[in-house]
């Protein structure tokens, strides 16, 4: 707009140079009509720096404001999975009240899922326990505090409707941890197979040993094993048992030996 207006003053000042009388002189309203139009133009100017710089000060940070707090990701623990609800039920009934992130489901043991199918022949996967993540830890706690022990299912027909809610709110609680905590119990898990194993070997091992040595013959009365040897230790030999080991001693050596005369 600006570069117009210049174009037609200048057009106007070419206009006025033409129009000039013999002696230099102007008539005086081409002359008013350039002062007008330039008049028009500083104004029109002035406007439009000003219109320019409205914005440049609204966009900018008012003074007394205080910059907003940062959002923190809060998770809360579900202690109650019912049979057949997944994760894509979650993120239906919780993301409502807000943004949800990560979920994550613990799934059953698999002795438990065995037992399942060979007793009801069924292979359906149920979880135990969750865990649900929320962008707000602010949402998670009015979550946590308002949804305990209500039902789950909004309508009287849902398939959870007779389900409560069993929610906590961890406090200080971060994604990382619950991936450390799942680590822990997969190796606590593992040494403690490990020391069943150990011990069922063992018992095994003393079993097989007792079976052996009752399968054994009973050995006679003569060619048994002496008390000392079966009792493990070696009884010192009293004064008859070493006499009669040593045999008897004639009397006539033994009066020489004594007084150091020989019985005639």
């Amino acid at each position: 707009m600006q570069k117009k207006l210049w174009g037609r003053v200048k057009e106007e000042e070419e206009e006025v140079m033409d129009a000039e009388e013999p002696g230099g002189r102007v008539n005086a309203a081409d002359e008013e009509e350039v002062t007008g139009a330039t008049e028009e133009l500083g104004g029109s100017a002035r406007g439009t720096l000003a219109e320019e710089e409205e914005p440049a000060e609204a966009e900018g940070p008012r003074e007394g404001t205080l910059p907003q707090k940062k959002v923190v990701p809060g998770i809360i623990y579900l202690g109650h999975i019912p049979p057949r609800f997944r994760p894509r039920h979650v993120r239906t009934l919780l993301g409502a009240y807000g943004e949800v992130g990560r979920v994550f489901l613990q799934p059953e043991k698999r002795f438990v899922r065995q037992r399942k199918k060979n007793v009801a022949g069924t292979r359906a996967k149920n979880y135990t326990e969750g865990w649900v993540e929320f962008r707000d830890k602010r949402v998670a706690k009015l979550v946590a505090s308002s949804l305990h022990n209500t039902p789950m299912g909004t309508r009287k027909r849902s398939r959870f409707h007779a389900d409560l809610w069993n929610i906590k709110y961890l406090h200080r609680f971060r994604w990382p941890h619950l991936s450390e905590h799942l680590a822990w119990e997969c190796q606590a898990q593992a040494q403690r197979l490990r020391a069943e194993i150990a011990q069922a070997k063992r018992e095994t091992g003393f079993y097989l040993r007792s079976v052996e040595k009752a399968q054994r013959p009973a050995p006679t009365p003569g060619s048994g094993p002496s008390p000392a040897s079966a009792w493990g230790y070696c009884q010192r030999p009293t004064e008859p048992e070493i006499q009669q080991h040593r045999g008897p001693t004639p009397i006539p050596a033994l009066l020489h030996s004594i007084f150091g005369t020989k019985d005639e």
